[in-house]
């Protein structure tokens, strides 16, 4: 049985750098899996790549079976439907001149334009009660508010509602808390778990973060200078990791 998300040797060069070297992995339904590293390892790159976002230089990326690295502009649109994101700025990843009917709506006019209008406004309400943000939750007239009328917290949830009301198969997570308060923090990481229990979706979850990894992630995938050194489950890893480099992370992190 193929996994959902296969990686094969993916290479990815920024000018005459390679930033991503021959990396191979793959991720099951389901499953909670971790890229992680330190600033200029690879990982962002990569995940941007995974979202055809990213040109690549070689290797390919398969969802169910279906090529993206070499798909025309249609089919790689069907498939965003499939693989979502939520990026790490809640306040760089919204547009300010839409309302949040409007963002979160967005995905669902473009991917599923049989809805009626009323449909489409019945699922983003819905989706916004899911994540924490409804009338009943203390925001008044949600869907014709703008971003800056958020904190942090709620935009991120908004981010989330906007990626999650699609019901894609593959969530890509870039530093979904680094930009939160701690508090705050905790509260996202908590609704991300309720969500992919209750939709069961792949989340590829990258971050620096090893304590937010250690918590959120089946696998985890060690990534240095572009290429992957070490994988393997999470409480193994960071019970007993084999490389230097990641004994370097764990020990700077604090992580026991």
């Amino acid at each position: 049985m193929s996994s959902l998300l296969e990686v094969d040797k993916l290479c990815v060069n920024f000018g005459p750098s390679r930033v991503v070297d021959s990396v191979s992995f793959a991720v099951d339904a389901g499953e909670k899996f971790a890229l992680v590293g330190e600033s200029g390892s690879g990982k962002t790159t990569l995940g941007m790549a995974l979202l055809a976002l990213q040109p690549i230089a070689s290797g390919s990326i398969t969802v169910e079976g279906n090529r993206i690295d070499d798909a025309n502009r249609a089919q790689r649109r069907a498939m965003r439907r499939q693989m979502q994101v939520v990026f790490q700025d809640p306040f760089a990843s919204l547009s300010p001149r839409m309302t949040i009917e409007q963002i979160v709506g967005e995905g669902l006019a473009l991917h599923m334009p049989d809805l009626t209008k009323e449909e489409r406004r019945k699922r983003i309400l819905d989706m916004l009660a899911e994540v924490g943000l409804s009338e009943q939750g203390g925001v008044t007239d949600v869907l014709t508010r703008y971003p800056h009328e958020f904190s942090g917290g709620q935009r991120q949830r908004i981010a989330i509602a906007r990626a999650v009301v699609l019901h894609p198969e593959i969530l890509v997570l870039d530093e979904p808390t680094s930009a939160l308060d701690v508090s705050v923090q905790q509260q996202v990481l908590k609704l991300l778990t309720d969500l992919q229990a209750h939709y069961g979706m792949s989340y590829v979850f990258i971050s620096h973060d090893l304590a937010v990894v250690r918590a959120m992630s089946h696998r985890v995938l060690v990534m240095k200078d572009g290429a992957i050194i070490e994988e393997g489950e999470a409480e193994a890893l960071f019970a007993a990791p084999r490389e230097t480099y990641t004994q370097t992370l764990l020990a700077a992190a604090a992580v026991n």
